[in-house]
C-alpha cells in the first residue's frame, strides 16, 4: 500500500466548469470506516488515511463537477481543505477531470478500455473519442506480409485507411499515423518512405513481425528526434560481416534470411504493433515509442533499444559537423582532477561516464553491440571485452578471430573500472573508424608545402623494410603489415590536425588517421591508403578533451619506450614491489593470484629519455617447460600509477594463456606469432626480459614525480617537455557528435611504435644516448621477435 504525498490546488471552478471529478475508472475506491480509504487496481492498492478523505471518497464517483463536491463536502470539511485533498488526489494521479462518462453498461470492453487510458494518465473519454476518429494507413516494404497486422488494427477498433485519404469519391480525414511493415529495419525501401513523410509531417511506426525475434518501434516524429538514416547507421555498423556478401549477390540492401516464426508469434508482434499504434493515436507517450523494442519469442525476453537522433545525420541533421570541428583549433581549459579511474587521472568519476554513455551499448542502436566479463579471466581480474576491434586494418575475418586484438577491451583495478575501461575503448575505436564526414583535402605532398607532414616521419619504416616487403609479409601477420612506400607526388587525402606545440595546423594522410579501407568499410576509402596505415597507436577517449589528450599522449611514450628496449634487447633495472617499494594492498593480493596458477612476475623499468615513468611487467609459468611469458605495459608520470596501468594490462591480455596445459593446447588464440613465442621464450632465451642484475632496483624515491590538480596543466607540462625534445604534439580531435565522449588521436611525429618499424631515428638513437648501448644496434641484429600485442 501506498500513500498520497505532495499537494497543488485543485483546478479552478472556471477551468473545471461541465466536467466531472472522481477517482480514474482503473480504480475502484472502498471506505472501510475508521480505517482507510482503500483504491484498488491492477497495479496495486493505496490507502488513504483520515476522517476527512473517508467522507470525501463516496463524492468522487464521477457524477459530479468540482464545484458541486465542494459544496457537499462543506458539510463535514472545509471547501479550501476539501479542494487541496482534491488537488493532492489529482497530482498523484488518482483523480481526474473529465465530460460525462459514456453509458458503457451494454459494452464492458468500452468501460475495460475507459480504464486502461486512465491507468495510462489520459482522459479515458477523450482518449476513446480519438480513437473512433483515428485512421491508420498500414505500408509495406520489401517482402513483409501485413495481413496480421491490418487485422490486429482492425480487432483494436481502429480505421485503416484504403489510401489518398478519399473514400468512395467522399474526403475523409487524413490517416493520422502510419504503419510501415517490413522484412529488414534496412531494407533500402524504408528511406524513400522516411523521405514521404519527412514531406508530409506524419509520424510513422515501424515494424518487423516475422521473425523469431520481433522489432517494434520506433514512431518516428519528422522534425523530433531520430530519422531512419540514424537508425541504419547503428544497425548498419552491427552488420558489417555480411558486406562480402552483399557484394557477392550484387544485393544494395541486407543479405535475406530464412524466415523462422510460427503463426502465435507473428500475431503476437501484430498485435503489440496494433497497441502501440492505438497508444500513439489515444495521445499516450512514454520513451519507449523512440525506442526500437525487440521480443525473443522463445524466452519472451524483452528489451528496448534507445535510439538518439545523430546531430550530423545527413539526412536530419547538420553533416558538415565534424569537418567543422576537426578545422576548429584545439583549445585546453581548466579541468580539475576528480577521480583515478583505472591507473589514470580523469576529470570525472568511473560511475558518471559508465551512466551517460551507457545507452551506446545494444546490439541494435548502440556502436558497442555488448560488454561482458572475459569468461577466462580468474575470479580476483577484472578483464573485459566490448565488441569488434576496427583498429586491425586490414587484417581479415580468420587473422581477427586469431589474435590477440580481435575485440576491444578493458582492464582496471575493480569490475567497473574494466568494464568502464572496454566501453570506452570501444567508443574509441568507433570515433577513429571513417564514416565519410570527415574533412579530406586531396593533393601532394609537394603541393601543399610546409602546411603537410610526410607520412614517413610518423610511420617511421625502413627503406630497406619497403624494398622487402612483400616477403616480410607474407611470413608475418597484418598488424606487422608494410605498405607500399609513399609517392610524395601522387594526390592524396590529407586531415588536419592542431599542432598545440606551434599553435597551427599541420596535415596528415587520411589513411593513417582513421582507421577504414577494409573489406567492409562503409565510408568511401581514402586515397592513397595502399601506402598507409592506421593504428591506434595515440588514439584515446576520456572524460575531457584534456583527459584524452593526456592519455593519447602517454600512450605513444610508452610505446616509444617498449620499443627502444625490446628492439635493442637491453637490460633495464627492476621495479621493487614490496613494502619499501611500490607495494600496495592490492599489488600484494594481485601476486597471491599470480603465485596460484604458477606463476612469477616481476617488474622493469623502461622510462627513457622523456623522463616519464614506464614500465613493463612481465610474468612467466614456472611449473612446465613453456613459460608462455606475458607482458603488460603502462606510463604515467605518477610511477604508482604506471605500475598500476602496467599490472593491469597484463592482467587483461592473461586470459589467452592462462588455461594453457603442458601438451601445448589450451591457448586463447591460434595466431602463430604469440604461440610460437610462448611455446619457445624463455628467460634463459630471453635474457633481456630479466631484470639487469648490476643495477639496483628502483622505488618511488628514484622518480621525480610533482602532481598537478588540473589536466589543463598536465598536457601544458607535456607541450613544454616535448618542445624541449624538439617534438611537435599533434592533435586530431575525433569526437563523434553523436557519442559525445571526447575522442582524439595524439601525434607525435619521431616516437617510435613498438609494432616492426624500423626507420633511422630514436629506436638507434636514444639507447646509446642513456648509457644502455655503447654503438646503435646494427638493422640485422634488432630483435627479430616483432612485438604482438
Amino acid at each position: 500500500m501506498t500513500a498520497v504525498h505532495g499537494e497543488r490546488p485543485a483546478r479552478s471552478p472556471e477551468s473545471t466548469r461541465g466536467r466531472r471529478v472522481g477517482f480514474r475508472s482503473h480504480l475502484r475506491a472502498e471506505v472501510v470506516a475508521g480505517d482507510a480509504a482503500y483504491l484498488l487496481s491492477d497495479r496495486g492498492v493505496t490507502a488513504l488515511q483520515g476522517g476527512q478523505i473517508e467522507a470525501l471518497v463516496p463524492l468522487l464517483d464521477g457524477t459530479r463537477d468540482l464545484p458541486s463536491v465542494l459544496r457537499e463536502a462543506a458539510r463535514t470539511i472545509p471547501a479550501e481543505q476539501a479542494g487541496r485533498l482534491i488537488g493532492r488526489l489529482a497530482q498523484a494521479g488518482l483523480v481526474g477531470y473529465s465530460g460525462a462518462a459514456p453509458d458503457v453498461s451494454g459494452d464492458p470492453a468500452r468501460g475495460h478500455a475507459r480504464a486502461y487510458w486512465e491507468l495510462a494518465g489520459l482522459d479515458g473519454t477523450d482518449a476513446l473519442g480519438r480513437l473512433a476518429t483515428a485512421r491508420v494507413e498500414v505500408l509495406i516494404a520489401g517482402g513483409a506480409n501485413a495481413e496480421t497486422t491490418v487485422e490486429a488494427c482492425e480487432a483494436a477498433g481502429l480505421t485503416v485507411a484504403s489510401g489518398g485519404g478519399r473514400d468512395g469519391g467522399l474526403t475523409t480525414p487524413a490517416p493520422r499515423l502510419s504503419i510501415v511493415v517490413c522484412d529488414d529495419y534496412l531494407n533500402p525501401e524504408l528511406r524513400e518512405i522516411d523521405a514521404q513523410h519527412q514531406v508530409t509531417g506524419r509520424p510513422w511506426l515501424l515494424t518487423r513481425p516475422g521473425g523469431s525475434t520481433a522489432w517494434l518501434g520506433p514512431v518516428f516524429q519528422p522534425g523530433v528526434g531520430a530519422c531512419w538514416s540514424c537508425l541504419a547507421h547503428r544497425l548498419g555498423g552491427h552488420r558489417l560481416s555480411e558486406a562480402p556478401v552483399r557484394r557477392a549477390l550484387g544485393l544494395n540492401g541486407p543479405v535475406p534470411r530464412p524466415a523462422a516464426r510460427v503463426t502465435s508469434s507473428s500475431a503476437a508482434a501484430a498485435q503489440l504493433t496494433a497497441l502501440e499504434a492505438a497508444k500513439w493515436l489515444a495521445g499516450y507517450r512514454y520513451f519507449g515509442q523512440s525506442s526500437v523494442l525487440t521480443l525473443e519469442t522463445l524466452s519472451l525476453t524483452s528489451r528496448h533499444h534507445d535510439l538518439r537522433r545523430r546531430p550530423q545525420c545527413p539526412d536530419c541533421g547538420n553533416p558538415a559537423l565534424v569537418a567543422e570541428q576537426v578545422g576548429r583549433p584545439v583549445t585546453l581549459v581548466s579541468r580539475p582532477k576528480t577521480a583515478q579511474i583505472g591507473g589514470g587521472h580523469r576529470a570525472r568519476s568511473v560511475g558518471e561516464v559508465h551512466d551517460q554513455y551507457r545507452h551506446l551499448v545494444s546490439p541494435v542502436t548502440g556502436v558497442v553491440d555488448n560488454i561482458r566479463r572475459d569468461p577466462r579471466a580468474p575470479a580476483a581480474m577484472h578483464c573485459y571485452l566490448a565488441g569488434r576491434n576496427p583498429a586491425t586494418g586490414g587484417a581479415d575475418l580468420a587473422q581477427l578471430r586469431a589474435g590477440l586484438r580481435q575485440v576491444s577491451g578493458g582492464k582496471g583495478s575493480t569490475a567497473q573500472e574494466a568494464e568502464v575501461s572496454a566501453l570506452c575503448e570501444a567508443l574509441e575505436r568507433y570515433s577513429g573508424t571513417l564514416q565519410g564526414d570527415e574533412p579530406r583535402i586531396r593533393d601532394s605532398l609537394r603541393d601543399l608545402g610546409d602546411t603537410a607532414l610526410s607520412p614517413d616521419a610518423c610511420q617511421l619504416y625502413a627503406p630497406r623494410q619497403f624494398r622487402e616487403r612483400d616477403r616480410w609479409n607474407a611470413l608475418h601477420s597484418a598488424y606487422q603489415y608494410v605498405p607500399e612506400p609513399f609517392d610524395d607526388r601522387a594526390a592524396v587525402d590529407w586531415t588536419p590536425l592542431w599542432s598545440l606545440t606551434e599553435q597551427r595546423q599541420r596535415l596528415l594522410p587520411t589513411g593513417m588517421l582513421y582507421f577504414g579501407g577494409s573489406a567492409d568499410c562503409t565510408a568511401p576509402p581514402p586515397a592513397g591508403r595502399h601506402a598507409l596505415r592506421a593504428d591506434s597507436n595515440g588514439n584515446a577517449a576520456g572524460s575531457s578533451l584534456e583527459d584524452a589528450i593526456l592519455h593519447g599522449f602517454l600512450e605513444l611514450v610508452e610505446r616509444d619506450a617498449v620499443a627502444l628496449w625490446w628492439y635493442n634487447r637491453t637490460s633495464q633495472p627492476a621495479v621493487r614491489l614490496d613494502g619499501g617499494g611500490f607495494g600496495d594492498a592490492w599489488t600484494e593480493e594481485l601476486l597471491g593470484v599470480y603465485r596460484e596458477l604458477h606463476r612469477e612476475v616481476w617488474v622493469l623499468d623502461l622510462t627513457a629519455d622523456l623522463g616519464v615513468p614506464v614500465f613493463a611487467a612481465l610474468s612467466r609459468r614456472t611449473d612446465k617447460p613453456a613459460e608462455d611469458i606475458m607482458f603488460g605495459f603502462g606510463a604515467h608520470f605518477d610511477p604508482a600509477l604506471a605500475l598500476r596501468r602496467a599490472l593491469t594490462e597484463m592482467n587483461q591480455l592473461l586470459p589467452a594463456v592462462v588455461q594453457a596445459r603442458p601438451d601445448g593446447t589450451g591457448y586463447g588464440v591460434t595466431a602463430p606469432e604469440p604461440l610460437g613465442w610462448w611455446w619457445g621464450a624463455t628467460v634463459r632465451n630471453q635474457p633481456y626480459l630479466l631484470p639487469d642484475p648490476t643495477t639496483p632496483a628502483h622505488g618511488p624515491s628514484d622518480f621525480d614525480h610533482r602532481h598537478r590538480s588540473d589536466l589543463r596543466d598536465d598536457v601544458e607540462a607535456v607541450v613544454t617537455l616535448l618542445r624541449e625534445h624538439r617534438l611537435d604534439l599533434l592533435v586530431l580531435d575525433q569526437t563523434r557528435p553523436d557519442i559525445g565522449i571526447p575522442v582524439v588521436k595524439v601525434v607525435v611525429p619521431g616516437l617510435r611504435h613498438f609494432w616492426a618499424r624500423y626507420a633511422p631515428g630514436r629506436l638507434y638513437d636514444v639507447p646509446v644516448r642513456l648509457g644502455r648501448l655503447d654503438v646503435p644496434t646494427p638493422y640485422g641484429d634488432l630483435n627479430p621477435v616483432p612485438l604482438f600485442v
